[in-house]
């Protein structure tokens, strides 16, 4: 299922985001080539591929952390290219990193405050937090226990929690499951497909490829910063070179 003859593949008026002939650069090292990618609304689509494939590269050049050398990025119908990441996430797009990053010496609550500072409401940020509270019921158990004090499940929930808390309508979710058991990585897959039944469209990379695609909708394989395959998840799971490359 190369991308380049996959014309079936192609985005829809329900697009929420779409990425057109990407390139980004580290200096002399060509981190993204031509990356073309769309992600329609009420979607999970997930990017796979090895270590330094240019997964976590393309997130970034999304939210804006780091600039493209060319190329559009579109999201709800705004050219988004050029704007500055703080201009992004007013517009409705959330991007829970990497490695968790919750700010340790502070409370969960102190967190979720944090992620709800573009609202000027202090009663619609209140509000927000106790949605974030029910989604994440272990959260209010440690409301006021400092993040980095709780587990490695328990922050990465955090992270999520706090990435929801601005309402968007598109979250970037970078290796949530890194590090964590087997049973809590369940948990966070559970919680990712309750977040879709709210409304939430996301876009995933994700180091556990088989899982990933279970709750997937179509996925992207990212092969030395290009990609490489495109699909319904269903029919990568089924492919050969998906199964022997990522799927053990």
């Amino acid at each position: 299922m190369n991308i380049k003859d996959q014309e079936v593949h192609q985005p829809t008026s329900t697009s929420l985001l779409e990425i057109r002939e990407i390139y980004v650069n580290y200096g002399g090292i060509h981190a993204l080539i031509d990356i073309n990618l769309f992600v329609n609304r009420g979607e999970v689509v997930t990017l796979i591929g090895a270590n330094g494939a240019g997964k976590t590269t393309t997130l970034r050049a999304i939210s804006r952390l780091v600039n493209t050398r060319s190329g559009l990025i579109v999201y709800n119908q705004h050219d988004i290219t050029r704007r500055p990441a703080h201009e992004v996430v007013r517009l409705g797009l959330a991007h829970s990193p990497e490695g968790r990053r919750v700010l340790a010496r502070q409370t969960v609550l102190d967190n979720l405050e944090l992620g709800g500072y573009i609202c000027s409401d202090a009663k619609q940020v209140s509000t927000d937090i106790e949605r974030q509270f029910e989604l994440f019921p272990r959260l209010a158990e440690r409301r006021h226990q400092l993040a980095g004090t709780l587990s490695g499940g328990e922050q990465q929930m955090l992270a999520i929690a706090r990435a929801l808390m601005c309402r968007p309508k598109l979250l970037l979710l970078d290796e949530p499951s890194l590090g964590l058991a087997p049973a809590i990585v369940l948990e966070i897959f559970s919680i990712i497909e309750n977040l879709r039944s709210t409304g939430v469209t996301i876009l995933l990379v994700e180091q556990n490829a088989n899982l990933a695609l279970q709750i997937s909708d179509r996925g992207y394989v990212l092969e030395a910063g290009c990609i490489t395959l495109t699909g319904k998840a269903s029919d990568l799971l089924a492919d050969e070179r998906v199964k022997k490359a990522y799927l053990g």
